[in-house]
């Protein structure tokens, strides 16, 4: 596939994602997976795991984190800029065709059916997400991983542990075992 053709594919696969996701950036996540890595094959299982990691952890939304990490990932900046635009552009036009008519959405009970029926769909999209990132996990069969997957669960549902340390703790515990793993190939690697 030639320099043009990616760069199209890259913001077009990015708008129809957005414009057909509802539920906020979680969402977008199975999708894009399905779209470059499975179609694609732009993408790997485990590099995907990583770019939804990082734009989860990083300020802003998430659709829009892991669309520049995507983009960028595929096409360098030119891509980036591509798919950011093209997961933008959808909710901004959605967003502007509402406001002019916000009234009339507000107390349409059809449209408060079918907002409430969405928020079934979501909700099994999320789950989706959850239990094919956790699948990842559990197929490296490392404990670490885990254990701090399970750790980081608890805390935030039962202790309330802010997020920020939650993310912070675990980027510390990612970093000490990818330094220990370093380490023990090297070892490994001068015998």
């Amino acid at each position: 596939m030639d320099g043009l053709q990616k760069y199209k594919e890259l913001f077009f696969s990015t708008f129809k994602l957005s414009a057909c996701t509802f539920g906020g950036g979680f969402v977008i996540i199975p999708l894009m997976r399905k779209r470059f890595v499975e179609d694609l094959g732009w993408i790997e299982e485990d590099e995907m795991l990583d770019l939804t990691a990082i734009a989860q952890s990083s300020p802003g939304a998430i659709a829009v984190n892991a669309s520049i990490l995507v983009g960028y990932h595929v096409a360098g900046f030119p891509g980036a800029v591509l798919t950011v635009f093209g997961t933008v552009l959808p909710p901004l036009i959605i967003i502007s065709v509402i406001s002019l008519f916000y009234q009339a959405f507000r107390d349409n009970a059809i449209v408060n059916m079918a907002m409430a029926g969405m928020l079934c769909g979501v909700a099994a999209v999320i789950c989706d997400v959850v239990i094919n990132m956790a699948k990842t996990i559990f197929l490296k069969k490392r404990i670490l991983p885990v254990l701090v997957m399970i750790g980081a669960f608890v805390s935030v549902r039962f202790f309330s542990v802010n997020i920020i340390v939650i993310i912070l703790v675990c980027a510390v515990i990612g970093a000490a075992d990818t330094w220990y793993q370093g380490k023990e190939k090297k070892a490994g690697d001068k015998r």
